[in-house]
């Protein structure tokens, strides 16, 4: 007979203490901040759960990849998940954005009438910083758009700005106007982004693209300026 194991979720869609690895798959699959871990008594999982921390291997049970977790400072962290797109790019686009913090969740939106789907992975970021309720703690950015992560996280949109919005190839660098929104937000701030797979079943991900859609194809669309007179281009 199989011996039995316990599985300790201490970051979930439902904390707690689980005895089979379906019930635990379940509340950390999916989940970008998941936290959890097996072990063979109850006792152990409780005591874990007191001071969850993570182990230097994952659970033999779960795929590494599906362990690997974002970079997060602390337990206090506020997590910003976003999506944005324009339909035919360019086109009617929208963005979306989920602010988890204090405990509590908010959802953003909003729509312009021509602008494009970088233009938009963009705006979806500023909007959710601009509502921070609190700037001063560790935020964890989680957005599918690599041109955005690889643009803060690698240091390319700084550089760009450095030689005054020329890339490292000599071409212009686009969206110049909403990157610096961006750089001037995040300006002193322990700010963290992270790339996630769009598309792919991650839950918030997936509800902040379906609040991008709908603002895109709504009948109240604000105008993108700064693609409309071209401080900003595709």
């Amino acid at each position: 007979m199989a011996k039995k194991k316990f599985y300790a979720v201490a970051s979930g869609r439902k904390p707690g203490i689980y005895t089979s690895w379906a019930d635990t798959e379940a509340q950390v699959k999916g989940y970008a901040s998941a936290m959890f871990k097996g072990f063979p008594s109850k006792l152990e999982a409780e005591t874990w759960m007191k001071d969850p921390k993570w182990s230097k291997k994952p659970t033999k049970q779960v795929r590494k990849t599906e362990v690997r977790q974002p970079h997060k400072p602390n337990s206090d962290c506020t997590e910003i998940y976003t999506d944005g797109g324009a339909i035919n790019n360019p086109g009617p686009g929208g963005y979306g954005a989920v602010i988890r913090e204090d405990g509590t969740e908010r959802e953003l939106t909003g729509g312009y009438t021509h602008t494009t789907n970088n233009r938009m992975e963009l705006m979806a970021c500023i909007k959710g910083i601009e509502n921070l309720e609190n700037r001063s703690v560790s935020v964890a950015l989680f957005s599918d758009s690599k041109y955005v992560v690889n643009g803060i996280s690698k240091g390319w949109a700084k550089n760009w700005r450095k030689k005054g919005w020329i890339k490292s190839d000599g071409k212009p660098a686009v969206n110049p106007d909403l990157w610096e929104r961006l750089l001037d937000l995040i300006e002193g701030m322990d700010i963290h982004f992270n790339w996630v797979k769009g598309h792919a079943g991650h839950p918030l991900n997936e509800r902040c693209d379906k609040l991008a859609v709908k603002s895109a194809r709504g009948n109240v669309l604000d105008v993108d300026d700064g693609y409309v007179n071209k401080k900003g281009v595709l």
